[in-house]
């Protein structure tokens, strides 16, 4: 089996040390080189032609930001996982990044003295991600699913209701994928928009702040008790599940600290799971690329009441395991496109193409 070729680019020895040697301790994994900051990293790409770069967020001379921004002029579809600290600091730029084009992200081991407690956190949370990251590019990788046929959808009733509520689920790869579906979607969207990103605290607040500057929705992380309302989007939390909960006006967010699910806080089935129940067949669900299968669940709970659920295509994910999986269980309608995941929506509610010049035409720079 081909080995993952990782470059670790931070500015910290300690960290590039730690993350040198637990990396190589694994077989499919082959650390071909170290820099000190991004200008280095990019020689670096340039020389050894790594599979995948690990960056760090903050660094002397030339940061992650300035960093991947020169990465993606050049190397494209180079997978590139963002190595952070869980600050403020450390989110805001992340979410940056994120959007700036890289792969995903991972939060740094904040008691580096304690090696065992080190080497579990990079063992759990970031080879996964390096592994994923490079399945498209590596022929041995394994697959997303066990080796399956894509069943057809068998016919169901579905209600022809025009839906009263859009849900989006989405994890590895989800910052970037949001920004290019909500920025088409206008500030007149009939209905309230409910987005499950699987992220910690702080990163989904600094999300919503940038996602909310660029969109003409008006986007905020979801406050317990808020009411939902036409033309608002609310992303879920972080380390908090986001249910809903019916009173006699209105339906409001209600957010919990259950026990995790698909090892996710927040989870998106148990968004879905609270749309299928409150809506029913008005309820229209998307799954954007992400790793594992949250959202098959709720995304069947939604279809069995009559909803529709839509999922990103394999093609555009970076990650096809969540939209993978609704499209292999028959769940999901279709695979569409990232570029053409707004339209499909806005068909949905008659809004089609005007929809999308809409929102094009508002100005989402006074807020």
């Amino acid at each position: 089996m081909k080995k993952i070729r990782v470059l670790i680019v931070d500015d910290a020895v300690v960290i590039r040390k730690i993350l040198s040697d637990v990396l190589s301790q694994e077989s499919d994994i082959e650390v071909v080189g170290t820099a000190v900051n991004g200008a280095l990293g990019l020689k670096k790409i340039e020389q050894l032609a790594p599979d995948l770069v690990l960056l760090d967020v903050e660094m002397p001379e030339m940061n992650g930001i300035e960093t991947i921004r020169a990465i993606r002029k050049t190397w494209v579809s180079l997978p590139v996982i963002m190595f952070s600290t869980l600050t403020n600091a450390g989110a805001s730029t992340t979410i940056e990044a994120l959007l700036l084009g890289a792969t995903d992200y991972a939060t740094k081991p904040a008691n580096v003295g304690s090696t065992t407690s080190v080497i579990q956190e990079i063992q759990t949370s970031l080879i996964p991600k390096i592994r994923n990251a490079c399945r498209r590019t590596l022929p041995a990788a394994q697959p997303e699913h066990p080796s399956q046929p894509v069943r057809a959808l068998k016919p169901q009733p579905l209600s022809n209701k025009r839906p009263e509520i859009l849900v989006i689920g989405t994890s590895t790869g989800g910052p970037n994928a949001l920004a290019e579906v909500l920025k088409d979607i206008p500030a007149s969207f009939p209905v309230p928009v409910l987005v499950v990103q699987h992220m910690p605290p702080l990163f989904t607040h600094f999300l919503a702040e940038r996602l909310n500057k660029t969109c003409p929705l008006e986007i905020h992380e979801a406050v317990d008790e808020a009411p939902l309302l036409p033309g608002h989007c609310w992303i879920a939390r972080g380390d908090f599940h986001m249910d809903l909960k019916r009173t006699a006006t209105s339906v409001l967010i209600s957010l919990n600290q259950a026990a995790h699910e698909n090892s996710c806080r927040p989870a998106v089935d148990v968004t879905f799971r609270a749309v299928a129940r409150l809506y029913g067949g008005a309820s229209l669900a998307v799954v954007l690329t992400g790793m594992g299968q949250d959202g098959l669940r709720g995304g069947r709970a939604i279809r069995s009441a009559g909803g529709r659920v839509f999922a990103q295509d394999r093609a555009t994910s970076v990650v096809w395991g969540m939209p993978g999986a609704v499209v292999e269980a028959g769940i999901a309608e279709a695979g569409i496109p990232l570029s053409e995941v707004a339209a499909a929506i806005l068909d949905r509610f008659g809004m089609g193409k005007r929809g999308l010049a809409s929102a094009k035409e508002q100005s989402v720079g006074n807020r």
